[in-house]
Formats: structure tokens, C-alpha cells, sequence
């Protein structure tokens, strides 16, 4: 009989998903946040029910369901101030005693800076150039900087372009999110909704216009801070003024420029193209699709169609921020004096430089 009441308990218990929402600005539980519970598939996430945290924080969700059972992660996103916060739990993860910090939203960005904008020059011989840029944002603060009016993010786009980019966003130990840009005050201007929290935040974009090489780059920045960056593939040569050529990085072998003026005019000589590496199917590093903002079904990362030229697949985006770490290990380097240039020495570098 007891062996028969602890397997109905062990069963009853199977499943459940619960733990605290605490709010990291005030270090307190965080009542009346709105917790909803995603398990994600290739067909789309799928909700398995929402619950608000009581006085001390605290929720459960009852369901039958495992991490990888039927998909992939679990999916478990806290709604609080409007924003929203991801937690993701992978197979083998514990489901009980989950803990998803929230934080008070400010309209002022505080600490929170650009620390790199990288931008991947791929010309092509059919008459076009794909650019693929990241942004990172580095915040230490304790609040989310949200400015829905203003954007967190302007940018600019040549007037070719004719205003089409995709973007996705990855907040610290989110899933990407696919975020539609809204125009500027100005014609081919453009800002982003996209709440910056504490810790490490990317901005992916990748847009297309037409170019005949050789020829004349030309791209206006608005939101400035950090190293700004361009990356030539193989076969593709910049010059420039206010261009600083800081080397070839030794895996990929793309040419890596530091951009020293207030904005980017560079000629372009040749055509070539990050190789892809997961023609297959779209996805980010760990091969999880991205989400929409607002979740009615998963996307796929690859990106392009007819009007956009060539395809641009994610895993160019994740292989820029890795190039772009790569290039400030360059900096660090010969501001140091090291005769020799290797990935190996420059990922030690930017170990130390991030300490």
C-alpha cells in the first residue's frame, strides 16, 4: 500500500513545472506576473497553459510534459511590465524550483551601450550585395531599458535597399525572436522596439540592394558606441580613408577592417561569400528555430527570398559575432605586441579582455 501511494504521488508529481518569478531590480518575489508554459516543435510552439505568480512569486503549471518529449526545449516566458522574459529548459534540466528573474523597465538606456556593430560585405556577381550586420549590447544595470517611442536601435538604409530587411533579436537566455523594425523620422530610417535587459543582447539584420563591383559602399550610422566593424570575404577587397585593415582572421580567412570614421563610404572590388554551413534548414547555433515576437508560430532563420538576391542563412550571424570577437582579440594583440596572429592566441585575448 505504501509502495502504491508513493507511485500515485511520484505520478501526480510528473510533469509539473514550478518555481519563482523574482523581480532583480527590487531583489523581491515578483506577484501577478503572467507565466505561460511553451513546449516548441518544427510546427510551432505549443501552449500548454498560463498562470500568474501569487503574493511570494510563486508558480505551478500541471502538465504532463518533458523537455524533447514531442519537440524541443521547454519554453517558459514570464510577462512582466510589458516585457517579456525567456527561460528555457532543455532536456535533462530540473522542472521543479525554476527561477526567472524580471526586472523594472526604464525608458533610459543607463549603461546599456553598443559595445560592436559588425557589418559582412557579400557581393555578388549577379548584380547585388548582401550585408549581414550584428549589434551587441552590453548591459550591467539592473533595470530594462525600454523605449517603445524611440526605439532602442535606429538605423538607416541605403535608399536601394527600399526599406526591406529582416531582423531578429536575442535577448540574454532567449530563444531568437523574429521583431519588425518600424520606419523613422526620416525616409529610410528605421528604429526597433526591443526591450535591452541586463546582460548580453544581439541585433541581427540582413538586407539586400544592388551593386555592380567594383563600386561605392555607402551606409549611414545613427546609433553609434563600441568598434564598428566590416568583414570582406575571400575574393573581396574594401579601401578606404577612414578603413583600418586589422588582418585576416585564420579559420574563415575573411579580411577584418576597423571603421574610424563617423560613417561607412568604402570601394568594393571583387565578389565572394561566407560559406554556408547548414544548408538544410535555418536555425541558431544549438538548431533551435527562432520565435515570433509574440509566438503564434516558429520561424525558420533562413533568410532572403527572390527579392532579397542570394540566401543568407542564420549560422552567418552567429559565425559574424564569433568573427567580430575574433577582431577585437586583433586589437588586443597588437596593442600588445604579439608578433604572431592565431585564433588560438586571440580567443586567450578576448578571454582576458572579458575577464
Amino acid at each position: 500500500m505504501k509502495f502504491l501511494l508513493l507511485v500515485l504521488t511520484v505520478s501526480a508529481a510528473f510533469g509539473a513545472i514550478d518555481g519563482t518569478v523574482t523581480n532583480a531590480t527590487t531583489n523581491k518575489p515578483q506577484p501577478n506576473a503572467v507565466v505561460t508554459l511553451f513546449q516548441t516543435t518544427n510546427q510551432g510552439p505549443q501552449d500548454l497553459g498560463s498562470v500568474r505568480t501569487d503574493a511570494e512569486g510563486k508558480f505551478k503549471i500541471d502538465k504532463d510534459v518533458q523537455p524533447g518529449q514531442g519537440g524541443g526545449p521547454l519554453l517558459l516566458q514570464a510577462v512582466y511590465g510589458g516585457v517579456q522574459y525567456n527561460k528555457i529548459i532543455p532536456p535533462g534540466q530540473p522542472m521543479t524550483g525554476v527561477q526567472i528573474p524580471v526586472f523594472e523597465t526604464s525608458k533610459t538606456p543607463g549603461e546599456a551601450k553598443i559595445e560592436q556593430h559588425m557589418m559582412l560585405l557579400e557581393p555578388s556577381p549577379n548584380g547585388a550585395i548582401n550585408v549581414s550586420e550584428t549589434w551587441i549590447y552590453m548591459y550591467d544595470g539592473k533595470t530594462t531599458w525600454n523605449d517603445a517611442d524611440r526605439g532602442t536601435l535606429q538605423f538607416a538604409l541605403p535608399a536601394a535597399a527600399q526599406g526591406k530587411v529582416e531582423v531578429n533579436v536575442l535577448a540574454p537566455g532567449g530563444l531568437p525572436i523574429r521583431r519588425a523594425p518600424d520606419p523613422g523620422p526620416k525616409p529610410d530610417t528605421f528604429k526597433l522596439d526591443f526591450p535591452i535587459k541586463p546582460g548580453e543582447s544581439h541585433v541581427e539584420m540582413v538586407w539586400s540592394m544592388p551593386f555592380n563591383t567594383p563600386g561605392v559602399f555607402e551606409d549611414r550610422l545613427i546609433s553609434k558606441g563600441g568598434l564598428t566593424r566590416l568583414i570582406a570575404p575571400v575574393g573581396v577587397t574594401l579601401k578606404g580613408p577612414d578603413l583600418e585593415l586589422l588582418g585576416q582572421e585564420p579559420t574563415t580567412q575573411v579580411t577584418i577592417y576597423n571603421v574610424k570614421g563617423p560613417d561607412i563610404r568604402v570601394d568594393v572590388e571583387g565578389t565572394g561569400s561566407l560559406p554556408d554551413q547548414n544548408p538544410d534548414q535555418g536555425g541558431d547555433a544549438s538548431g533551435q528555430p527562432a520565435l515570433s515576437e509574440n509566438l503564434p508560430k516558429l520561424y525558420g532563420l533562413a533568410a532572403g527570398n527572390a527579392s532579397f538576391g542570394e540566401s543568407l542563412l542564420a549560422v552567418k550571424w552567429i559565425l559574424l559575432t564569433v568573427i567580430g570577437m575574433l577582431a577585437l582579440g586583433f586589437v588586443m594583440l597588437y596593442r600588445k605586441g604579439d608578433p604572431e596572429v592565431t585564433s588560438e592566441n586571440i580567443t586567450k585575448t578576448n578571454a582576458r579582455s572579458r575577464g
